[in-house]
């Protein structure tokens, strides 16, 4: 079973886009999404357990340039749509 997390990705003024190009080109990011508040990208992963979750953090998505600051939050799972 893989472990779906979420990126909430702080980025340096004008840097927005690069990062959201560069994050798409990593195999394991599913979606990216520019959104407004705090946050100015949300990135949705998918990765084979937690262990390779901080990796994946730490090793591809931290390095890159106009990133400031990141919270990653662990998907518990998801409800069904109520009819």
């Amino acid at each position: 079973m893989s472990t779906k997390a979420y990126i909430l990705i702080e980025t340096a003024v004008g840097t927005s886009k690069s990062v959201s190009d560069q994050l798409r080109e990593i195999n394991s990011v599913v979606r990216v999404d520019a959104v407004t508040g705090p946050y100015d990208i949300i990135a949705v992963i998918n990765a084979a357990d937690l262990t390779t979750v901080g990796d994946l953090v730490t090793s591809q998505i931290h390095v890159i340039d106009g990133i400031v600051r990141t919270i990653t939050c662990l998907s518990m799972g998801s409800a069904n749509k109520l009819t």
